[in-house]
C-alpha cells in the first residue's frame, strides 16, 4: 500500500487507492530534530505529572507526619523538574532559526508555530466490532480501508513543509466528518481515545469524540502554513507573495478554529490564545507586504518617503497590538518570552523607520517651484494626527527653519527608537543570539545617526521639540484567508442511525408489476408498496432501502440505475437485499476529557495510564469490497535615486544553514513518540 510511495509524499503509482505519506520520521533535518525534541519533552512532562498526581494523592491520604515531609520534599523536586521542562519547551518554541529561509541575504526572522504532537491510535478492533454489530457486515472485509485510514493519520504526524503536507492534512481533515458519521454514535462509546499535547505547555489532552482531533488537525494546518511562510525567500517577489499568502491562510484557519471549536480543552486552542496567534499571523503578513513594497527600492522623493513612513507605522501599530495581547493574563504565563520580545523589538524598529522616512522627506527635499505645493501639504497633513503648537503643514514646507526643526525631531526619535529596540533585544537570550536581527538593528541605528550628523550644527541651540506621532496607513492590508478544504461525503449510512440486519426478499412479477415504486438518489428507498404484492408477502416493508440486487452492490446507485437492474426480473424472480432504519430511543451522554493540574479528576489520567505497547497489530490486507462504509472521497539592481531597507549580508552560510549535528542514536527511536 503506502510502502510504494515516494518519501516526499508524491504518489508515483497514480492509483486512487494510495494516500500520500508524511516526511521520513528519521530524516536528519533541523525541523525534524526540533519536533523530535518536542515529542521527548512531552513524554518527560507527562511522566512528572504522573508523579505529582500520585504524590498529591498520597499527601491527602496519609496522616503520618514523617511521610508528609517526604512527600512534600518529593513534590518540590517534581515541581522544579516541571519548571525546567517547561523552560526547555519554551526554548523549542523560541527556535526560529530552523524555520527561516537559507539564502545569504536575510530579513528580520519571523515566528513559526510548532506542530502539535499526538499519540498513535489503532482504529482496527473498535471499527471492526462496530461494523459487525451496527451494520451487520463482516469487519474483516474492511481491513484495508481501516489500515488506509490509520496510515493516513500516521502520515499526518510528520507532514512535509510544503503544499503537499498541507494537502495531506486537508485530506485527513476531510475524512473526519465521515468517520464521525459512520463510527461515532452518541449512544455508544467506541473506546478510542485521541490524545494531543499542548504546544506551549506540553500538557496532554484526551477525548473520546472527534472534536479534539478535528481542532488539532486544523491547528497543525495553520502551523504548517506559518512554517511555509517563514521558509519563503523574502528577497524575491515570488517568495514574498508565498509568505503573505501562507500567513494569511494561517490566520484564516486559526480564526475558523476559534469560531468552530469554542470549547476545546487545550490551552493553545483557547479563544484568548487563538486571538493572539491570529494577530501574530496578520502582523507577519503585513510585514511581508511592507517588504514587498520596498523590495524594488524606495524612490528618494517626498511622496514616496511619506508613503513608506505610514506603511512602516502600520506594521509597528499591528505589532504593538500583538505585544499588548501577549502580555495580558493568562497568555503571558505561557507565551515564550522570545515571542513577546520580538513583537516589542519590531514595534520599536518599524516605528523608528517611519520617523526616519519622514525625516528624510523633510530634510532632503525642500519645496521647489516645480513641486505641487497643495499635494505636499495634503500629504504632510494626513501623516500627522496633530502638529506641534504654532505650526501648520504649509509653514513646515515653506520655512526652512521649521522644516529642519521638525526633521531633526523625527531623526532624534528614530535614533531613540532604534536604541530601544537594541536594548530590548539584549534582554532575551534567544533574541540576542539572532545575529541577523542584531546586524539589521545596528545598521538601521547607524543610518539614523549618520543622517543626524549630517544636519547637526554646533552653533545652534539644542531644540527639545518632540516629533509628533505618524498616522498608520496602508494601501495593501493583510486579511485572513481560509483555504478550501476537503468536504465530507454524504452521511446517510451513519452511526447515529440504528439499522436492522439486511434481509433477503424475493421479487417476482404480478401482472407485469413489482408492486412498489422507488425514490431517492442513493440509496434507493421503497415507497407506495402494495401490501398484496409478492414482495410484501416475502417481508418487504414501506421505507426499506435496497442495498443489493442479486450479487450487485447498489448502495450508491440512483433510481435510474436501479430500474435497469430490476428490468431483468422475470417470472422466476430475483433476490434483493434491503435494510430498515430502527427507532433509536436510548441515549448516552458523550464523555469528553479536559486537561488541568487536577489530572485525577479528568480523563487525562486514562491517557497517562495508556500503554503504547498494547496496540493491536495490523492485519494483513485483503481485496477491497465496495460498501456504504467506503470512505467516499475521490482521488495541485537599484539606482542611486532609491533607498532600501537595511539587511544582513553574509558571504557564507546563514546561522540557520549550519550543518546539523549528528542525529540521535537508533536507541532513541524505541519510543513511539519520537516522530522525527
Amino acid at each position: 500500500m503506502t510502502d510504494t510511495l515516494l518519501p516526499n509524499g508524491i504518489n508515483d503509482s497514480g492509483g486512487e487507492n494510495y494516500f500520500k505519506k508524511g516526511c521520513n520520521p528519521f530524516a536528519q533535518t533541523g525541523r525534524s530534530k526540533l519536533q523530535n525534541k518536542r515529542a521527548t519533552l512531552n513524554q518527560q512532562i507527562i511522566r512528572q505529572m504522573r508523579m505529582r498526581a500520585g504524590a498529591e494523592n498520597l499527601l491527602k491520604a496519609t496522616s503520618n507526619n514523617k511521610v508528609k515531609e517526604m512527600v512534600l520534599l518529593e513534590l518540590s523536586y517534581v515541581n522544579s523538574n516541571l519548571q525546567l521542562l517547561m523552560g526547555q519547551l519554551e526554548g523549542l518554541n523560541s527556535s526560529v532559526e530552523v524555520y527561516q529561509s537559507t539564502h545569504e541575504m536575510a530579513n528580520i526572522p519571523l515566528i513559526a508555530l510548532g506542530l502539535k504532537e499526538t499519540k498513535e491510535v489503532d482504529f482496527s478492533a473498535p471499527f471492526k466490532d462496530l461494523i459487525m454489530e451496527h451494520y451487520s457486515e463482516d469487519g474483516n472485509s474492511f481491513e484495508e480501508e481501516i489500515a488506509d485510514m490509520m496510515d493516513l493519520r500516521q502520515a499526518c504526524r510528520t507532514p512535509s513543509r510544503s503544499e503537499t503536507g498541507v494537502e495531506l492534512l486537508e485530506k485527513y481533515y476531510g475524512h473526519l466528518p465521515l468517520i464521525e458519521s459512520r463510527f461515532f454514535s452518541p449512544t455508544r462509546q467506541t473506546g478510542i481515545f485521541f490524545t494531543w499535547y499542548d504546544s506551549f505547555t506540553g500538557v496532554p489532552v484526551c477525548q473520546q469524540n472527534l472534536s479534539l482531533e478535528k481542532a488539532s488537525v486544523l491547528f497543525n494546518m495553520a502551523a504548517l502554513y506559518s512554517q511555509i511562510g517563514t521558509r519563503s525567500n523574502r528577497q524575491t517577489v515570488v517568495g514574498l507573495q508565498e509568505a503573505i499568502s501562507s500567513f494569511q491562510n494561517a490566520a484564516g484557519i486559526l480564526n475558523q478554529l476559534k469560531e468552530t471549536f469554542t470549547h476545546t480543552p487545550s490551552y493553545d486552542m483557547s479563544p484568548a490564545m487563538l486571538s493572539m496567534l491570529i494577530r501574530l499571523m496578520i502582523a507577519q503578513a503585513q510585514e511581508c507586504l511592507f517588504e514587498k513594497i520596498a523590495l524594488p527600492g524606495i524612490l528618494n522623493k517626498f511622496h514616496s518617503l511619506m508613503k513608506m513612513a505610514q506603511e512602516a507605522s502600520k506594521v509597528s501599530e499591528i505589532y504593538d497590538n500583538v505585544h499588548q495581547s501577549m502580555i495580558q493574563m493568562p497568555i503571558r504565563d505561557n507565551v515564550p518570552l522570545f515571542w513577546s520580545t520580538m513583537a516589542q523589538v519590531k514595534t520599536n524598529h518599524y516605528r523608528s523607520m517611519a520617523h526616519y522616512f519622514v525625516a528624510s522627506a523633510l530634510l532632503d527635499h525642500e519645496l521647489g517651484p516645480r513641486d505641487d505645493e497643495d499635494q505636499q501639504e495634503k500629504t504632510l497633513s494626513q501623516a500627522y494626527d496633530h502638529l506641534p503648537e504654532g505650526c501648520s503643514a504649509l509653514d513646515i514646507l515653506k520655512k526652512k527653519h521649521e522644516r529642519d526643526r521638525i526633521g531633526k525631531a523625527h531623526i532624534r526619535r528614530a535614533i531613540m527608537g532604534h536604541e530601544e529596540a537594541l536594548r530590548i533585544s539584549g534582554l532575551c537570550h534567544h533574541v540576542s543570539r539572532l545575529e541577523v536581527l542584531e546586524d539589521i538593528l545596528k545598521a538601521s541605528h547607524e543610518r539614523s545617526l549618520h543622517k543626524f550628523s549630517e544636519m547637526e550644527n554646533e552653533e545652534e541651540f539644542t531644540d527639545y521639540l518632540e516629533a509628533p506621532d505618524i498616522i498608520s496607513k496602508t494601501e495593501l492590508k493583510a486579511e485572513m484567508e481560509v483555504p478550501s478544504t476537503t468536504k465530507g461525503p454524504l452521511s446517510f449510512f451513519s452511526a447515529k442511525q440504528r439499522w436492522a440486519p439486511p434481509r433477503t426478499v424475493r421479487l417476482s412479477l404480478d401482472d407485469g408489476d413489482l408492486g412498489f415504486t422507488l425514490k431517492g438518489e442513493s440509496p434507493v428507498q421503497v415507497v407506495s408498496l402494495d401490501p398484496l404484492c409478492p414482495a410484501a408477502g416475502d417481508g418487504l416493508k414501506e421505507g426499506d432501502f435496497i442495498v443489493a440486487v442479486g450479487d450487485v452492490d447498489c448502495k450508491w446507485m440512483g433510481v435510474s440505475e436501479m430500474m435497469r437492474l430490476l428490468k431483468d426480473v422475470d417470472e422466476e424472480g430475483m433476490d434483493i437485499q434491503v435494510v430498515s432504519v430502527m427507532e433509536n430511543n436510548s441515549s448516552m451522554p458523550t464523555k469528553s476529557a479536559t486537561f488541568s493540574g487536577n489530572l485525577p479528576k479528568t480523563y487525562s489520567m486514562i491517557c497517562l495510564a495508556y500503554n503504547d505497547e498494547d496496540k493491536h497489530p495490523k492485519s494483513r490486507k485483503v481485496t477491497k469490497k465496495s460498501s456504504f462504509l467506503s470512505w467516499g472521497l475521490k482521488n495541485k539592481l537599484k539606482s542611486a535615486s532609491t533607498l532600501s531597507l537595511p539587511t544582513a549580508d553574509y558571504s557564507g552560510a546563514m546561522p540557520w544553514n549550519k550543518p546539523c549535528p549528528t542525529f540521535p542514536s537508533s536507541s532513541s527511536y524505541n519510543n513511539d513518540s519520537a516522530l522525527y
